[in-house]
This record gives C-alpha cells, sequence and structure tokens, in this order.
C-alpha cells in the first residue's frame, strides 16, 4: 500500500468522525494504537479540521470580543500542536529510512515528508467542504457551478500530490533523495525569545 493509501482511509475517517457532531469542542476519540503512525495520522487530521472550524468562528463579524481573544489563544496553541505533530511525523520516516544508503549524487527535498502530508491533510478538508457546497440546494447555478469548478481542480491537486508525496518517499526509501529536518523555530511562543514576553518578566 502507498503511504497516500494510509493517510486517504485515515484522514476520510477523521473528518467524518469530527463532523457526527461538527463541534469544535468534541473529545477526539482516536481509533488508532497510540504511537502508531496511524495514531498519530488521525491526530494531525482531527487538529487540523478542528482548527478549520475554529477559523470559520472566528471570522464572524457578531464574535464577542472577549470570545475571540480566547479563541485566538486556542488558535495559536492549536497551530503549535500541529507543527509538534509534523516533526513526529517526521521522525517516524527518520527512523523508517535510517538504514537507507544515500546515493552519491542524492539530492534533498524542498519540504520534508510529513510538512507535505501536513499540506495533503488540509487539502482533504478543502476538497470535503467544496463538496458540501456543490451538494447545497439553496444556492444558485452561478454558486454551484463555481464550487463544482473549484471542487475539480481541489480533486486534481490532491492526484499530483499524492503521487509527489509517494515519489519522494520511494526516491529516500533508494536513497535517490535524503531527508534533513530542520525544528521548526517559532519564537513568538517561547518567552524567552519573544520581547513581549520576557519583557514582562
Amino acid at each position: 500500500m502507498k503511504f497516500t493509501e494510509l493517510c486517504d482511509g485515515i484522514f476520510n475517517r477523521s473528518i467524518a468522525d469530527y463532523h457526527k457532531t461538527d463541534n469544535v469542542d468534541t473529545p477526539i476519540q482516536n481509533p488508532f494504537e497510540k504511537g502508531t503512525i496511524e495514531f498519530f495520522l488521525y491526530l494531525k487530521n482531527w487538529i487540523d479540521t478542528v482548527q478549520w472550524h475554529f477559523e470559520d468562528i472566528i471570522r464572524d463579524p457578531e464574535i464577542n470580543p472577549e470570545a475571540a481573544l480566547v479563541l485566538k489563544r486556542r488558535i495559536d496553541k492549536s497551530n503549535q500542536d500541529r507543527t509538534d505533530l509534523v516533526e513526529m511525523i517526521d521522525s517516524y520516516f527518520l527512523d523508517t529510512f535510517k538504514d537507507v544508503e544515500v546515493l552519491p549524487d542524492a539530492t534533498i527535498n524542498t519540504e520534508s515528508p510529513a510538512w507535505a502530508i501536513d499540506r495533503l491533510s488540509i487539502l482533504y478538508l478543502k476538497i470535503y467542504h467544496m463538496q458540501v457546497e456543490v451538494d447545497r440546494t439553496d444556492v444558485s447555478q452561478e454558486h454551484h457551478d463555481k464550487c463544482a469548478q473549484k471542487l475539480g481542480v481541489l480533486l486534481t491537486q490532491r492526484t499530483d500530490l499524492t503521487t509527489a508525496i509517494d515519489q519522494l518517499l520511494d526516491d529516500i526509501a533508494a536513497g535517490r533523495k535524503y531527508m534533513k529536518v530542520y525544528k521548526q523555530m517559532k519564537m513568538y511562543n517561547d518567552p524567552n525569545l519573544n520581547p513581549v514576553l520576557y519583557g514582562n518578566k
């Protein structure tokens, strides 16, 4: 099985599970064994799905300012959790390919496998929600047609991205490419690096 085929089943399951309640406060019920790559993929997409809806809510022009601030803090934490999880998934790939003999002419990719999978997870959400728009019966034909056209583009993009991810993993496994992972150094979350935070000490 190609790795993106594994992602396909898990991402679709996560999105479907979330939309059983369609509530950002719904506790996650991860069906996979903790510590497995399946567990991490489900968690990754669940975080993305909840954050998708955070971003919808915070754009409500009638939102209470105090509620918006609380939600902004939740979005910030979600972003950090997402970044941490991407790095965990890359650690899985580093371990998977640790014994591969890298070829002398091997090249590095512009992004790590996990960051490409991060884009794929979000793409699944775009497809899900664009399909919702296509299926609406309370909109004009123009709205329907525009959304259908966008959906077609997203589906093509998914085909291209899944192909590229699987090719990247094949190349790494064969030693034609190699991984080099840089930890995300988000300074604004660090009380020792954000001057607003360390200035208040």
